[in-house]
């Protein structure tokens, strides 16, 4: 999510996936796919900016799951999830790690 202020003051968050075009006529106007309009106080510039640094966000933490130690992550919070991958004899190997979206119902 993004943060964005609205011309009226209050501050909201927005899912930029939803974004299908931003206009600057001259306020900035954020549509969404559904049609939905926001007129916000940042520049298309800001907004632009914003959501680049939101999706790199996401990218770099995507990657840091793969690159971290599943006991790493264990530590942090994360649910124990087996390993099944080819390197799972391996306890030390990061590398190939796969991690369901749900978790099984034992």
């Amino acid at each position: 999510m993004i943060l964005l202020t609205r011309l009226n003051g209050p501050v909201f968050a927005l899912n930029p996936d939803l974004v299908e075009r931003a206009d600057s006529t001259p306020d900035t106007v954020i549509t969404l796919v559904d049609g939905t309009k926001y007129v916000v106080g940042e520049s298309l510039a800001e907004v632009v900016a914003l959501i680049r640094r939101y999706r790199a966000s996401v990218v770099a933490d995507a990657q840091q799951m793969v690159t971290q130690p599943a006991e790493a992550r264990h530590d942090a919070g994360a649910h124990d999830v087996p390993h099944t991958g080819p390197d799972a004899e391996d306890p030390g190997s990061t590398g190939g790690t796969v991690v369901p979206l749900h978790r099984r119902e034992r």
